[in-house]
C-alpha cells in the first residue's frame, strides 16, 4: 500500500481500516499464489504451527489454512482487521485452529522463541523492513523452519526515473530478486524458491476490488481532504503500475532457518 504523496502511516488509520475492510486483500495477491507458495514448504503437520504477519482481514490466511495442518495464528496491527479475520474463520469452520490477534510486527511478537514451524507475510514485510525482518523473525522459527514473504522487487538494473522515485520516496528498500535472495541467504536462511507474482495479483484481485468501493467512499467522506488524499494514492498507484509493471512487482521468496 503506498501513496503518491504519503505513506500509509501517516493516514488516519480509521479512513485506512474502513477502505481496505471492504476488500478480501490489502495486497497484491491470489488464492493461486497463495497455494503455490505453500507447494513449496515440507513437514507441515496437525501439530505445526504457523503465524501470518500482517495478516490484514486473513484474504490469504484463510487459504493457507485450508489447505495446511495445524494451527495457525494471524497478527495485525489494525483491530478491526482482526475482528472481521475472526469473522471470517468462523464463517468458515475454522475457528478451531485459526485465531487473529492484534500486534505490531516491527514490536517482540507474541511467540515463543524457535516454537514456529512457518511464518507468512504477503505484502507486509515492507513495513518493518525485508532485511530486518528476516533477521528479528528467524529466532521464533524451529530449526528447519520456513519463512515465506511477498516483497516488492526489481525486475530490473535500470528503471525511469518517475518509478524509481516513487519507490525511493515509499519503499527504499526495494531491490533486485539477487539482492533480495542473498539478503535471505545472508540471514541465516537457505532460499527455497522465487517466482514472481503474475499480472492478476494486481489487476484482477487488488485494483479492481479497490476501483469498485472507491466511488462510494469518496461519497460518504464527501469533504474530507483525507479521504480524498488516500484515493488519490490508490488511483496513482494503480495508474504507475499500468505504466512501469515491466520493471517491478511482487515477488514471493521462500528461504528455511538453518
Amino acid at each position: 500500500m503506498s501513496y503518491e504523496n504519503k505513506t500509509i502511516h501517516e493516514f488516519d488509520f480509521s479512513l485506512i481500516c474502513e477502505y481496505f475492510s471492504n476488500v478480501e486483500r490489502q495486497g497484491p495477491g491470489s488464492p493461486e499464489v497463495t497455494i503455490k507458495a505453500l507447494s513449496f514448504i515440507e513437514n507441515l503437520t496437525a501439530q505445526s504451527s504457523i503465524a501470518d504477519l500482517g495478516c490484514g482481514t486473513g484474504g490469504q490466511t484463510m487459504i493457507l489454512a485450508q489447505n495446511t495442518l495445524g494451527q495457525v495464528t494471524g497478527l495485525d496491527l489494525f483491530s478491526d482487521f482482526i475482528s472481521i479475520f475472526n469473522r471470517n474463520a468462523h464463517t468458515l469452520g475454522l475457528s478451531d485452529r485459526v485465531k487473529g490477534i492484534t500486534g505490531s510486527m516491527v514490536d517482540i511478537l507474541p511467540f515463543e522463541k524457535e516454537s514456529l514451524d512457518l511464518i507468512w507475510s504477503e505484502g507486509a514485510i515492507y513495513n518493518i523492513g525485508f532485511e530486518r525482518g528476516l533477521n528479528e523473525w528467524k529466532q521464533y522459527l524451529k530449526k528447519g523452519g520456513y519463512i515465506a514473504v511477498s516483497e516488492s522487487s526489481w525486475f530490473t538494473n535500470e528503471r525511469p526515473n518517475e518509478i524509481y522515485d516513487f519507490w525511493m520516496a515509499h519503499y527504499p528498500e526495494i531491490d533486485t530478486i539477487p539482492k533480495k535472495v542473498a539478503q535471505m541467504q545472508s540471514a541465516g536462511y537457505i532460499p527455497v524458491a522465487t517466482f514472481v507474482l503474475p499480472e492478476n495479483c494486481w489487476t484482477e484481485h487488488y485494483f479492481a476490488p479497490c476501483c469498485d468501493i472507491q466511488k462510494s467512499f469518496l461519497q460518504k467522506h464527501l469533504g474530507s481532504k483525507n479521504a480524498e488524499e488516500l484515493i488519490a494514492g490508490q488511483r496513482h498507484e494503480m495508474e504507475l503500475y499500468h505504466k512501469y509493471k515491466e520493471f517491478y512487482g511482487y515477488v514471493f521468496y521462500i528461504g528455511k532457518k538453518i
